[in-house]
């Protein structure tokens, strides 16, 4: 149980120290993949199945770029703090 503690106090100290970055980014791309995907759905429902597929192409393109800027700025970050 002594261990224990002691990993859980150097773990608070390491997390403590640590600076959480924050991309603003990100959840820009996540509302506009959102979006998209909501007008592709709807597009589908109304019945122009060439608008929803094209949205849909859209959406994946949007997604794409937010796993991206994740991906960037964990590595542009990650040494730094």
């Amino acid at each position: 149980m002594e261990q224990m503690g002691a990993v859980n106090s150097e773990l608070e100290d390491l997390f403590q120290d640590k600076k959480r970055v924050r991309n603003p980014l990100v959840p820009i791309g996540a509302f506009m993949t959102a979006g998209v995907l909501t007008a592709g759905l709807i597009s589908f429902r109304q019945g122009n199945s060439r608008l929803g597929q094209k949205l849909m192409r859209a959406r994946v393109v949007v997604q794409g770029a937010t796993v991206a800027l994740m991906v960037g700025t964990a590595y542009y970050y990650g040494d730094k703090f």
